[in-house]
């Protein structure tokens, strides 16, 4: 009866290492040649221990330390910080724009040069730029633990910063090129302005009774989402030689901002402002009534 239920068991075994070889394949098979032994893209490995450790110091290691603690100013930090992530973000458009987006990519279906051409391997470094800079943007969220501003720290925060790395590994790894990049093209436009808008904030209040244009921030990243869901959902039906698993990846992952990123649009300015109309209808509303009162008497 014992060699019964194992001899029944080793089909799972035997499916199990099916499973295994085939991620091994991926990982270390699969991928661009050009890009394999590039800093942090040999696996998958430091990646993940990475944005385990981001994730656990931002929700739990991070605001235990600072519980007692008075929270850190980190002015100067801030706007050094916000300043050099402006300039990288510059620098992702313009070389995105330059090695194939300005005149040489096509919008509806853009597949992979995996060849050693110039422009090629320009797109391929600044697709690993960008990945490198998203791993810096994880000092966002350390910078909010060190200066005890939690309630920044929201799960739509930690997940988006989170996953882009993760994202962006992906893209190095597999598809340095073609039709995704356009995302990071994008999103390292809208990082322009909203960089800008954190190191103006820097600066203090003497400047930030200028930055009206904070809710337009989120408006402007609904509207990058927008672009991204419909440039890789149309790959789903049409005949690109473009990986259609990827595609779809981030088709869903952009849905997913969409919603995470409106219900917060709603949530902190629509509420918000439809509750600051209301009140202010109310005070009206009590003023009237006080001066009827007074005219009464």
């Amino acid at each position: 009866m014992f060699l019964w239920a194992i001899i029944k068991k080793v089909p799972k075994y035997i499916k199990m290492l099916g499973v295994v070889e085939y991620w091994r394949d991926l990982i270390y098979n699969k991928n661009d040649p050009r890009t394999k032994d590039w800093f942090l893209v040999t696996g998958p490995g430091p990646l993940l221990m990475i944005v385990v450790t981001y994730v656990y110091f931002s929700t739990s290691a991070g605001p235990k330390y600072m519980r007692d603690k008075k929270p850190y100013t980190l002015r100067n930090t801030l706007i050094i910080y916000n300043f050099i992530q402006v300039l990288l973000s510059i620098y992702l458009v313009y070389e995105g724009l330059m090695a194939g987006w300005w005149n040489d990519y096509s919008f509806r279906c853009q597949p992979v040069d995996y060849s050693n051409n110039p422009k090629s391997l320009r797109m391929a470094k600044g697709v690993y730029t960008y990945f490198i800079c998203k791993l810096i943007e994880l000092l966002d969220t350390v910078f909010f633990v060190f200066r005890k501003k939690q309630r920044q720290i929201s799960f739509l925060h930690v997940y988006h910063h989170a996953m882009m790395p993760i994202c962006a590994w992906i893209g190095v790894r597999y598809v340095p090129g073609g039709q995704s990049t356009l995302l990071g093209v994008i999103n390292s436009f809208i990082h322009v302005i909203m960089y800008t808008y954190y190191m103006l904030s820097a600066f203090g209040p003497e400047i930030q009774k200028y930055l009206w244009w904070k809710r337009y921030l989120t408006f402007l990243q609904l509207v990058q989402f927008s672009i991204i869901l419909v440039h890789n959902g149309q790959v789903l039906f049409t005949d690109c030689n473009y990986p259609k698993v990827l595609s779809f990846l981030l088709t869903v992952n952009a849905a997913l901002f969409i919603y995470l990123f409106g219900s917060f649009y709603i949530k902190t300015y629509t509420k918000k402002y439809q509750s600051r109309k209301y009140e202010k209808i109310s005070n009206d509303n009590v003023q009237f009534n006080e001066s009827l009162r007074t005219k009464s008497k």
